[in-house]
C-alpha cells in the first residue's frame, strides 16, 4: 500500500509572479555596471512588469511591519555605485523643481529610485522562503508607503531615457 503524499501547497500566481519579479530586479541591479552594459534597458523593462504584479495582487490581510531595519550603509554603497553608473542619466525634474534654476535643481534621481525599491524587495526576498505570508505583506505595506512613488518615477524618467535613446550601455559617452 503507498503511503498518502503531501502535496506541496500552490502558491498564488500573482504572489508567484511578484517573487519572480523580485529576484529578477535584485539580480540585475546587483549585476549593474560594466560587465552588464544593458542593465537600465533591462530594469527599465522590468519595472512595468513589477508595477502591474504589485497592484493586481489580491489583498491578503494585514499587513506585517517592516522586516528588518535596512543596513544604511550598505544601501549607500548601493546608491553610490548606481549613481556613478548612471553618470547624467541620474537626475531629473520632479514635479516642483524649477527647470529655469537649471540642472542643478533637479531633485531627483534614478539611482535614489532604484535603491529605494532593491532593498524593499530585497528584504522580502531574505524572508520569503521562511514566511511567504509575511515577505508579501511586507512588501504590500512598503509599496503602499514607499517605494510606489519610487517606482512611478523610476518608470517615468526611464521612458523619457528610452525616448531620448539613452537607455544604451552604462558608460557610453550618448
Amino acid at each position: 500500500m503507498n503511503a498518502p503524499t503531501k502535496q506541496p501547497k500552490q502558491r498564488d500566481p500573482g504572489v508567484q509572479q511578484i517573487l519572480t519579479l523580485a529576484r529578477r530586479y535584485c539580480d540585475w541591479i546587483e549585476a549593474a555596471g560594466p560587465a552588464a552594459p544593458h542593465w537600465l534597458r533591462e530594469v527599465a523593462l522590468l519595472l512595468p512588469w513589477l508595477h502591474a504584479a504589485m497592484t493586481s495582487v489580491p489583498d491578503h490581510g494585514p499587513r506585517a511591519g517592516p522586516v528588518n531595519p535596512v543596513d544604511l550603509d550598505a544601501r549607500f554603497d548601493l546608491y553610490s555605485r548606481l549613481r556613478a553608473l548612471l553618470a547624467d542619466r541620474d537626475g531629473y525634474f520632479l514635479e516642483f523643481d524649477r527647470a529655469q534654476e537649471g540642472l542643478d535643481a533637479r531633485t531627483g534621481s534614478l539611482a535614489d529610485d532604484l535603491t529605494d525599491i532593491y532593498c524593499e524587495l530585497k528584504g522580502g526576498l531574505r524572508i520569503f522562503d521562511l514566511d511567504p505570508q509575511r515577505a508579501l505583506q511586507t512588501w504590500l505595506l512598503g509599496y503602499e508607503g514607499h517605494w510606489r512613488e519610487h517606482l512611478i518615477d523610476a518608470e517615468r524618467h526611464l521612458a523619457m531615457l528610452a525616448a531620448a535613446d539613452r537607455l544604451g550601455p552604462v558608460g557610453d559617452r550618448d
